[in-house]
C-alpha cells in the first residue's frame, strides 16, 4: 500500500519537472516577497536595539524562518480536489484501491519536497548574499517541538485545504474561497510578521484560530520565545481544531458524495 502513495508523490515530483516555468515564476514571485519583508523590517528594527520585543537577529531569522516554513506548510495540490469534482474525475478515484485523501496527502507531500528543495537553495543564496545575523537554535528539546508544530501545521492546512476543494460538490466557482484563504492566511499566519505585535486581545484571539499554528506558533517556538505553558496550550489548541476539522471533512465528505453526479464526465 505504501508504495502506491511512494509512487504518486515521486509522480508530483516529476509533475514539478515537466512544468517547470511556471515553478520556477512562482519561487520568484516568493523570493520578491521575502526580500519585501526583509528589507521592511532591516530598515525599522535598530541594530543593537529592539522592536515589539524582537531583537533585529529575532526578526530576520523570523522572516526567514517563516519564508521556510511557507514551503513546507502552504504548498499544496487540494485545489485539484476541486477540479476533480467539477470535471468528473472524482470518480475514478472512488473506484480505485486507495484512500482518496491518502492519495492527496502523498500528492502534498511531493509538491512540498520540490518546494522545499528550492526553498533550501534561495535561502542558501540570499544568506550568501545578504549575510544577515540570525538566531541559530541549538536546545534539541526546541528543536523537537518545533518539528512537531510543523507536523501540526502541515495537517491543519492539508485538512482546510480539503475542505476548499470540496466547496466543488455545491459550487463551480471554487477558486473564490480558496484565493480569499490565502490572502488571510498571510496575514493571519503570522506571515508577513509576528501575531504578538497586537494587543494581547487580538493575539489571544487569533490563537484561537488555526491559522496562527501554521507559521507563527512553529517559528516562535525555534525562537524560544514562548513558555512551557504557551507551548502546551498551543499543542492543546492545535490538536483540538486537528480533530474539529478531521470530524468537519468527514461530515462535508459524505453529503458532498450525496450530491455528486459526475457531471463532465
Amino acid at each position: 500500500m505504501m508504495n502506491k502513495y511512494f509512487f504518486v508523490i515521486r509522480n508530483t515530483w516529476e509533475e514539478v519537472a515537466t512544468y517547470r516555468f511556471n515553478f520556477a515564476m512562482w519561487r520568484f514571485r516568493n523570493v520578491l516577497q521575502l526580500l519585501t519583508v526583509y528589507y521592511l523590517w532591516l530598515v525599522v528594527t535598530p541594530v543593537n536595539g529592539s522592536i515589539f520585543g524582537y531583537s533585529q537577529s529575532l526578526i530576520l531569522t523570523y522572516v526567514l524562518g517563516t519564508a521556510f516554513l511557507s514551503s513546507i506548510v502552504l504548498a499544496t495540490r487540494t485545489q485539484e480536489i476541486g477540479e476533480n469534482i467539477n470535471t468528473g474525475e472524482l470518480s475514478k478515484f472512488l473506484i480505485r484501491p486507495f484512500n482518496y485523501f491518502g492519495y492527496w496527502f502523498a500528492r502534498d507531500v511531493g509538491d512540498k519536497a520540490s518546494n522545499i528543495a528550492f526553498a533550501i537553495f534561495e535561502l542558501s543564496f540570499l544568506y550568501f548574499i545578504l549575510k544577515p545575523s540570525v538566531f541559530i537554535q541549538t536546545d534539541l528539546a526546541t528543536w523537537f517541538f518545533f518539528g512537531l508544530a510543523v507536523g501540526f501545521a502541515v495537517v491543519l492546512n492539508f485538512l482546510i485545504g480539503c475542505l476548499l476543494g470540496m466547496v466543488g460538490f455545491w459550487s463551480s466557482d471554487f477558486w473564490a474561497p480558496r484565493f480569499i484563504f490565502f490572502n488571510l492566511v498571510a496575514f493571519l499566519s503570522g506571515g508577513m510578521f509576528p501575531l504578538d505585535i497586537f494587543p494581547k486581545a487580538v493575539v489571544g484571539f487569533l490563537q484561537s484560530l488555526p491559522f496562527a499554528y501554521f507559521l507563527y506558533f512553529p517559528i516562535e517556538i525555534y525562537l524560544g520565545k514562548l513558555s512551557a505553558e504557551q507551548i502546551f496550550a498551543g499543542f492543546l489548541t492545535a490538536l483540538l481544531w486537528v480533530v474539529a476539522l478531521l470530524f468537519i471533512t468527514k461530515i462535508v465528505w459524505v453529503k458532498g458524495l450525496k450530491l455528486y453526479s459526475a457531471q463532465g464526465n
